[in-house]
């Protein structure tokens, strides 16, 4: 049963981090600008085009606490 618990903590703890990307497109404030641009796309559009790949990356502890979560309940 503790076991389970430390699992479920961290599950709950993992899913938090699904909140960083959703905060960060809702600052739109702080990348609402056009420079620094890269490779000549603004900044606005190539700061939103990089929270994809980390927003997946993001994903991936969140996918593991929920398999682990689930391997471990018979």
């Amino acid at each position: 049963m503790a076991d389970y618990a430390r699992h479920g903590c961290f599950g709950k703890l993992a899913r938090v981090l699904l909140l960083v990307p959703f905060a960060a497109m809702l600052a739109v404030p702080l990348y609402n600008r056009a420079e620094p641009a890269l490779a000549g796309i603004p900044f606005f559009y190539w700061y939103q085009l990089l929270w994809i790949p980390l927003g997946a990356l993001l994903l991936l502890p969140v996918y593991r606490a929920e398999n682990r979560d689930k391997s471990g309940r018979h």
